[in-house]
């Protein structure tokens, strides 16, 4: 803090402010020039966005679609309809006979699972189904991870037998039948070999880092370790569910070392619900809490202390079936473990998120199944569409009762040729047609007409109009702003002056006309007005070279800088006419600039410009030493730093100065002081 001004009486602050003002105005004047580059440089990406927006456009009318758009249309829609694309020729096909349509196998079981008060919400160890249900016991295990080595084979853990029908295997989500008993070398594409605990695949089938997913039942026991933490010494929930009651126990140990390990059993309570009372093996009259045997959950009646030991070892009710089916994709097949406490609903949606090409659905009015596959049409040879394996859905869902019908092709003649096709709708050249009923000759013949669609191709060559128009109007907006001398950037003083409205106002006035009469912009009106009216070299016997002949023309008025406007009706004629001709004037790929199509000519031309917006004023991902604009605000910041130096070191000087005068000053007045003291004195004397 410097205070002055005592001795002299001068406002020194106020002075050396205004004194640094005026030696700081080639600073203004610097960061003036920094701001009008960075306004500059924001113009020039703002031209170059509406040349990314048009050079989309570009790439959709260098595309053959555009041009090629088709309609169809069919002489008896009730029986037949079609769709074509681009790739479809102008032609027309007789459907004189659809004998048969496709349809998927299907599989309706043998009645009702059970009675009317069966929920298919709750668990299935609950229900009674009408022809039973067995359930084994084990314990079920998981694991998913990624293959380490190509051709790698996967060890299940277990310290009981394997069920060989209960191991679910999935290689990238893709489901595999396990099989026994044969060499690895004649596994089929959807099959894994199961050795001892050991799953093989075919080889070449696992890749380093695919997933494997194996799910799978023993007879051995779950066995769930773990220290308890804060959050579950009140209660905690096992990995397995549909836990078997008189096979549970659970150890607790507790936390200090000099803690000996109590086991626990379970023991029904007289409102059971599937809550069984957690009682001291050998001491039934000590309960400290209960499980839920559906859920797994153990709730005890004290908490225990945190970091107890907590052991259960207990089996699981469970059961499991198989499902494949033959696909366009070859054949599927999927095993699937459902454990006690799953219910019908979880299971029918197990089924049909598998992917194995098959689903289920199951009717809650009549209490009955049916399944079919997700495909029309006939895949296997030997009519096997739909295979079902296990008790569970041969014998408790009933579908071992009935027999399956199988899938069918659609059969029809078309310009005379008798086919078939698994599904009712197929391509055929392009066009897409859908089978909706059977008919026959005496009903008459169902003609499909492909023409072209001309209304989409002149909708889309006047979007592409509508582009360049824009384009064009902001680029002569841009050159032809009028540069205000008498408006700079505003300096930090003048914006606290101003209002925020005065200083939008200011700023807009500043803006203008950065890009007045530039050389850049310029050559891009120039070089895409010569890409449109030079006339292109088509192929030979072509109608059109010129836009001109085709409708579209400069407007009249010179105002609007070049716009084009078109003759709609001359263009749909031209359309009509002759496609092929207004395809070939848009994009023609001739090797030389006269062969080249108006629309290649623009998309090189755009491509050059942007490429000089970029070299000159940059992308935002750019760093300013990649763009001359950057460079020179890099260079500008650098004399703007240094200015800023060289002003400290004035006002410093200017400090001394002034202070050095002060201090005279302050010794001519003691000076003085002493002196009419002095001469006070001897007047008294």
């Amino acid at each position: 803090m410097r205070i002055t001004g005592l001795a002299s009486g001068m406002d020194i602050e106020q002075m050396v402010k205004d004194l640094m003002r005026a030696e700081s105005m080639p600073l203004q004047r610097l960061e003036q020039q920094k701001k009008a580059l960075e306004w500059k440089r924001d113009d020039y990406r703002s031209m170059n966005t509406l040349l990314l927006d048009f050079r989309n456009k570009l790439a959709e009318m260098t595309r053959p679609s555009t041009y090629r758009a088709r309609q169809t249309s069919s002489t008896n829609e009730a029986f037949i309809s079609a769709i074509a694309n681009s790739a479809a020729s102008q032609s027309s096909f007789e459907i004189s006979e659809v004998s048969q349509l496709a349809k998927s196998a299907s599989w309706i079981n043998g009645g009702a699972v059970a009675d009317k008060d069966f929920d298919a919400s709750k668990s299935l160890i609950n229900q009674n189904f009408t022809e039973g249900m067995e359930w084994k016991q084990g314990a079920i295990h998981s694991s998913s991870q990624l293959a380490t080595a190509n051709n790698q084979s996967f060890t299940l853990e277990t310290d009981g037998n394997i069920d060989v029908d209960s191991v679910n295997v999935r290689l990238n989500g893709k489901g595999y039948e396990v099989v026994t008993g044969i060499d690895s070398s004649e596994l089929k594409s959807n099959q894994v070999l199961l050795e001892g605990n050991e799953i093989k695949f075919a080889d070449g089938a696992v890749k380093e880092r695919d997933s494997v997913h194996i799910e799978y039942a023993s007879t051995g026991r779950n066995q769930d370790k773990r220290t308890l933490t804060a959050d579950e010494t009140t209660s905690i929930n096992l990995s397995g569910q549909s836990i078997v009651a008189d096979d549970f126990s659970l150890t607790i140990t507790p936390a200090n070392e000099d803690g000996e390990p109590t086991t626990y059993k379970l023991l029904a309570s007289s409102e059971n619900d599937g809550v069984y009372q957690l009682v001291e093996d050998g001491n039934e009259s000590n309960v400290i809490g209960n499980v839920n045997v559906s859920t797994g959950r153990v709730t005890f009646q004290e908490p225990l202390a945190k970091e107890t030991t907590i052991e259960a070892n207990y089996q699981q009710n469970y059961a499991s079936f198989g499902i494949g089916a033959n696909t366009s994709k070859g054949e599927t097949y999927q095993n699937f473990i459902i454990r006690g406490s799953d219910s019908l609903n979880q299971v029918v949606s197990r089924v049909n998120n598998a992917d194995v090409g098959v689903s289920l659905t199951f009717d809650s009015f009549t209490n009955q199944l049916s399944m079919r596959r997700t495909e029309t049409g006939i895949f296997a040879d030997n009519g096997e569409d739909i295979r079902l394996k296990g008790a569970f859905l041969n014998e408790t869902l009933r579908f071992g009762e009935t027999n399956m019908q199988a899938g069918q092709n659609a059969k029809f003649t078309i310009n005379g040729l008798s086919t078939e096709r698994t599904t009712n709708n197929f391509q055929m050249d392009g066009v897409t047609f859908q089978l909706k009923q059977t008919f026959t000759e005496t009903d008459g013949a169902v003609t499909v007409n492909v023409t072209n669609d001309s209304e989409a191709v002149f909708d889309r060559i006047k979007e592409f109009v509508d582009t360049y128009n824009t384009l064009i109007e902001a680029i002569n907006t841009k050159i032809n702003e009028p540069f205000h001398r008498d408006y700079e950037a505003p300096t930090e003083e003048e914006r606290e002056s101003l209002s925020d409205k005065q200083l939008e106002e200011w700023e807009e006035m500043a803006k203008s006309g950065l890009l007045r009469r530039d050389p850049l912009l310029q050559d891009v009106l120039t070089q895409m007005r010569r890409d449109f009216y030079s006339p292109v070299s088509g192929a030979e016997g072509s109608a059109f070279s010129q836009l001109v002949q085709i409708g579209i023309t400069t407007t009249r008025d010179y105002m609007d800088g070049g716009k084009l406007e078109i003759d709609e009706a001359k263009l749909k004629q031209a359309i009509e006419e002759d496609p092929t001709a207004v395809e070939n004037l848009f994009r023609g790929d001739g090797t030389s600039y006269e062969g080249q199509g108006i629309a290649r000519r623009l998309t090189d031309s755009v491509n050059q410009s942007m490429d000089r917006i970029y070299e000159r004023a940059g992308r935002a991902s750019y760093t300013d030493n990649q763009f001359t604009i950057g460079r020179n605000l890099s260079d500008m910041e650098k004399r703007i730093e240094a200015f800023q130096r060289r002003l400290d070191q004035v006002e410093q000087r200017y400090w001394k100065q002034f202070t050095a005068m002060e201090t005279a000053m302050q010794q001519a007045n003691n000076q003085m002081a002493y002196m009419m003291q002095q001469f006070g004195g001897m007047g008294m004397a």
